[in-house]
């Protein structure tokens, strides 16, 4: 169309975004006794995952730093799933006893090479200032990879509460 003898510029359709506040549908969510299971495909999904584990840590009564750190690894996690296998799951669950928070990612991704040489420092360029596995490992109490070529990674997490 023009206006003036000039064309004007295609215009793109509206993005869609999620309102301030919104919450997930109750059904992409699986909400369990000691936790939540939380299908991760977008950022998005990663967002929500954290606001979860940053939940369940408060409920758990860990300190403000330690929600943090928490929220830090999930983003690294996700990160991982999202660009390397485009999708999977976190659970996030109390452990026995309320001591501490068990954070499992689970993707069916091509699974790591190499995982020794992954979990090393500036092992993947391609983070930038993130964390990576070496920053995960670094920041949680417990950590483990179990990795399979063409069948995917887990990663298993765990950050106990101060004494």
């Amino acid at each position: 169309m023009r206006t003036n003898g000039q064309a004007r510029p295609a215009q793109s359709p509206p993005r869609r975004t999620r309102p301030a506040g919104h919450i997930r549908p109750a059904q992409t969510i699986a909400a369990q006794e000691d936790g939540f299971r939380i299908p991760i495909r977008t950022s998005d999904d990663i967002l929500e995952a954290r606001r979860r584990a940053r939940e369940l840590a408060a409920k758990l009564e860990f300190p403000s730093i330690d929600r943090t750190l928490i929220a830090s690894a999930i983003s690294e996690l996700g990160r991982n799933i999202v660009h390397h296998a485009n999708q999977g799951e976190i659970h996030l669950q109390s452990d026995e006893g309320a001591r501490g928070m068990v954070i499992i990612a689970t993707d069916r991704g091509p699974g790591i090479r190499d995982v020794r040489s992954a979990l090393q420092d500036g092992s993947n360029p391609e983070h930038g200032l993130g964390l990576g596995l070496p920053g995960v490992r670094r920041i949680m109490d417990e950590f483990e990879v179990v990795s399979r070529p063409r069948q995917g990674t887990t990663v298993t997490v765990k950050k106990w509460k101060p004494q």
